[in-house]
């Protein structure tokens, strides 16, 4: 299969429709996760942003730290794009009961980590909208809602593969800092943690 990351945005979409188990959910998650880094990168480094210029990349033009931030959280959710493309395969290939639940346990640590990188890139916005211009603190509010939406989404993947244990208390603290990080944007309160599923 393609790395999705590689894809034009048509064949990813369509590759999504088909009638596939991959790509799927927790792939799009991490694609989402990206394009919320992306507009939090765009809206650090313009200039009508006052984080801007800290530091200087290769071609020597200004950026801001949190840029450079965006950008590192940018490449880790396309790594995780293919990572977790690829995690759900022994999921579908296992013989038995206990086979498959070791394969859903293993399969749960990309979307985890989808959840805390799109995490990160929730809190990085909201450091960037506090301190852009109007011209552009409204991308860095859109990366965020985005984020939050990644790291919901990762979450809930998560929890039905396997509904408790560490990696689901990681993404589940994950999804709860990145709706605190949306909340804070929009003056909305975030939701009550809710109980894990029962098995």
């Amino acid at each position: 299969m393609a790395n999705p990351s590689k894809q034009p945005l048509d064949e990813f979409l369509a590759s999504v429709a088909d009638a596939t188990p991959a790509p799927g959910g927790g792939s799009s998650a991490a694609v989402t996760a990206a394009l919320a880094a992306a507009l939090v990168e765009m809206a650090a480094v313009l200039p009508s942003s006052r984080a801007r210029a800290t530091a200087a990349d290769a071609s020597g033009a200004p950026r801001s730290r949190a840029a450079d931030k965006a950008r590192a959280l940018r490449a880790r959710a396309l790594r995780l794009v293919q990572e977790e493309l690829c995690s759900y395969a022994p999921v579908l290939e296992a013989q038995d009961e206990a086979e498959r639940e070791l394969a859903l346990a293993a399969a749960s640590e990309p979307p985890a980590q989808i959840a805390e990188t799109a995490a990160e890139v929730a809190e990085l916005g909201m450091d960037v909208a506090s301190s852009a211009s109007a011209a552009v603190r409204g991308d860095a509010l859109t990366g965020v809602v985005l984020a939050e939406a990644a790291a919901s989404a990762a979450f809930r993947l998560v929890e039905i593969n396997v509904g408790a244990g560490p990696v689901f208390e990681r993404a589940r603290a994950a999804e709860v800092r990145a709706v605190r990080a949306r909340a804070s944007g929009t003056g909305r309160p975030p939701p009550t943690p809710h109980a894990p599923t029962p098995n």
